[in-house]
């Protein structure tokens, strides 16, 4: 892993398709989760024992994004009288010794010293695993839980409230944003978990400027990635979105999944465990920097356990081949909206590994999902299968 490198650089423009000219001998996948919690805030884990569990589960890349706060200065947590937190405390005191663990204990319990970003980041240098410094930006209006993400942050961002919920959202946006144009370094904001509280309508999110990036999964029980009878999906919201990005010109909302892990010591729906969303980014090194402006170019998909041997967009056509496993079967929906049409719809059906489409002239945009069937390992709602969804792309 190397420490997050911060530099300046000129981004590539490719506002309105998902794909740009690439070197494809270099390019290879990162897998990464760009929100998780510790014990900095309102996890229930030690830093390096949340990032040793994502390095060991064969992740490229994390970034811890506790609540308004950087892993930075004194901290000290009381360990909680509970069996299971006890023993998660003996082993992280058995995993990283006396020397490391500073703790006092007496009759009213534990309290351990929380190690800094500057003293666990030499813990995981090697060259395949980046931990990139995040925030979870947490505001509200109106009682309405808002938060939003930013990755590769140079320093703490303090929220900026504001007179509605769009409002709060496009200030927090902007705090992001004007601390990138004045560091010079790629710090990408992305929208939290809309239907959390069922606090971002779309409407919300289309008014936005500046936003690239939400959540279309998000691993928490208790964020209706599903909607309701009454209130929409996030993938509804999503294609909703584009569509008034693209009549104003704005670039395409790209959507990512996280699993927003706090809970590591106990399991279930009921819980928001690791594992659950990630992205897979194509990039040609392992830097913030790259990771990140491959992602502004499209150059990711979302996923919760359906993994992608290719996927490339070029000359209209859209070429996957997804990484088959014995047993299990692939439905693949393209999903789009037609031009002059209010809504999206699924315009073809795909089964098996391979998929080949051409965008059509006739739609505003598309976007392929991927449903296996195999059923998710501790899933965000029972029944849940692992799917795959990639960027909407627009025609030539």
């Amino acid at each position: 892993m190397k420490k997050p490198v911060y530099l300046s650089l000129l981004f590539v423009s490719c506002l309105l398709v998902a794909s740009c000219e690439q070197n494809e001998e270099k390019q290879q996948w990162f897998k990464g989760n760009l929100h998780t919690h510790t014990y900095w805030s309102d996890g229930d884990a030690f830093p390096e024992m949340v990032l040793q569990w994502y390095k060991s589960n064969d992740y490229d890349f994390l970034s811890l994004t506790d609540h308004n706060t950087l892993q930075q200065g004194e901290k000290w947590k009381k360990i909680p009288k509970s069996h299971i937190y006890e023993k998660a405390f003996n082993d992280y005191l058995q995993a990283y010794g006396e020397d490391w663990v500073e703790y006092t204990s007496d009759s009213s319990g534990t309290r351990v010293k929380l190690k800094t970003e500057d003293e666990y980041l030499p813990l995981f240098l090697d060259e395949e695993f980046l931990i990139i410094r995040g925030e979870e930006i947490t505001d509200s209006y109106d009682g309405k839980p808002l938060h939003m993400n930013a990755t590769n942050v140079q320093e703490k961002i303090e929220p900026r409230h504001g007179n509605s919920v769009s409002d709060v959202l496009q200030n927090n946006i902007n705090a992001v944003l004007e601390q990138r144009e004045a560091t010079g370094v790629p710090i990408m904001p992305h929208i939290n978990h809309p239907n959390f509280g069922w606090a971002v309508s779309v409407e919300d999110m289309k008014a936005l400027r500046g936003e690239r990036f939400f959540e279309v999964f998000n691993g928490h029980p208790s964020v209706h990635n599903y909607g309701d009878s009454a209130r929409m999906s996030t993938e509804q919201m999503w294609d909703q979105i584009n569509m008034a990005y693209i009549e104003r010109g704005q670039p395409l909302m790209y959507g990512i999944a996280t699993d927003d892990s706090h809970y590591y010591h106990q399991f279930g729906p009921q819980f928001s465990n690791s594992g659950r969303g990630w992205v897979m980014v194509n990039a040609d090194q392992l830097d913030a920097a790259t990771l990140i402006e491959a992602m502004e170019a499209g150059q990711f998909y979302a996923s919760t356990g359906v993994t992608l041997s290719s996927y490339e967009v070029e000359n209209g056509v859209i070429d996957i081949d997804i990484a088959s496993e014995e047993g299990v079967t692939y439905r693949s929906e393209i999903i789009g909206v037609k031009k002059g049409k209010s809504n999206s719809e699924v315009i073809a059906i795909h089964n098996g590994n391979e998929i080949e489409f051409k965008v059509p002239d006739d739609v505003l945009f598309v976007r392929v999902k991927i449903v296996s069937s195999r059923l998710k390992e501790n899933p965000f709602e029972e029944g849940d299968f692992e799917t795959a969804w990639t960027q909407p792309v627009i025609p030539n």
